[in-house]
């Protein structure tokens, strides 16, 4: 069986007294793209950094490309490119100028930078504002322009923090498009992300990190089917709320999130007939306007998994 290209194992990494990791363990096999979701402080950026070479596990160790990333940096990054959570190019030059300055960076030729640098100008979307300063770029031609800079060497791995914050509905789609592209060639992506529709759509493998440790790993669907389906109840009268979620109490074995006008609980006992739920309702005088069964959305596996996180809470009916 071909070893994962992305390893971690056992990773702790202390600043003072916080514990950014507590154990963290990874496995990202070559030509995927991995999701690292988790909340604010959960140690996703610093575990992207120890596998980056940008610092060092307290204990345990990783490895990408097959190289030790603590003994031998050098090589691991001659294999990986980075994009950060804020563009890194300079904002005086042109995109053009930006990407043979970081080729020269890179040792690469003058000729091959100018040459490199043309060619990812072209094939994502940027040679048109290739001469024009950075500084007049939106905010999404920025973050595509750093990705771009990262690809310079056609790295094995791309590690990409949190590459959409703060980005339109617009720019997020053109960075997705990107990315797609870049495995499509065989490049490998580890993607920290807070958006779950992103990790929804780009992630053939999710992992979940909260308090320095991955707590669930799988496909999307995996995750979602662990977590179970949802039951849904829209009322015609919402003064009748507390009738109704007793109901789901005692057809889910679980309190009801409302929201709305609308409740919704999680079949923590295993499936439910919607015509029984429908039955239920019925029976005990409530006037539902739409009753339904679904998948949970990434975003639902997301909060249930982190529920015990601090601060994080939901309203529920009683």
């Amino acid at each position: 069986m071909t070893e994962p290209i992305v390893i971690a194992e056992g990773l702790h990494k202390r600043f003072g007294a916080t514990r950014a990791l507590c154990g963290l363990d990874l496995a990202v096999p070559a030509g995927t793209v991995c999701g690292l979701l988790g909340p604010n402080g959960a140690g996703k950026t610093t575990a992207v950094r120890i596998l980056a070479t940008l610092a060092d596990p307290d204990a345990g160790h990783a490895r990408v490309a097959g190289y030790d990333v603590a003994r031998q940096a050098d090589q691991v990054r001659a294999r990986i490119g980075l994009a950060g959570q804020h563009a890194a190019v300079d904002q005086k030059l042109t995109g053009r100028g930006n990407l043979r300055m970081f080729g020269r960076l890179y040792h690469l030729s003058r000729r091959d930078a100018r040459r490199r640098a043309d060619e990812l100008l072209e094939r994502f979307g940027l040679a048109e504002a290739a001469d024009r300063q950075v500084e007049g770029y939106s905010g999404g031609m920025r973050r595509r322009l750093d990705l771009v800079a990262s690809l310079i060497l056609r790295p094995q791995v791309l590690f990409l923090d949190e590459p959409t914050t703060g980005l339109d509905p617009r720019s997020r789609g053109e960075i997705w498009d990107a990315v797609r592209e870049l495995v499509a060639d065989g490049t490998t992506v580890l993607l920290t992300t807070q958006y779950l529709d992103e990790a929804d759509r780009l992630a053939d493998h999710v992992a979940v990190v909260d308090h320095g440790r991955v707590i669930a790993g799988g496909t999307p669907d995996e995750l979602k089917s662990a977590v179970g389906d949802r039951l849904d109840v829209a009322l015609a009268d919402p003064a009748q709320a507390s009738i109704a979620a007793n109901v789901l109490i005692g057809l889910a074995g679980a309190a009801p999130e409302l929201a709305g006008g609308r409740l919704s609980v999680a079949l923590t006992r295993g499936p439910v007939r919607l015509v029984e739920a429908v039955r239920e309702l019925d029976r005990a005088g409530v006037d539902a306007a739409d009753v339904g069964l679904r998948r949970p959305t990434l975003d639902e596996v997301f909060l249930r998994l982190t529920e015990d996180a601090p601060g994080r809470e939901k309203e529920t009916v009683r």
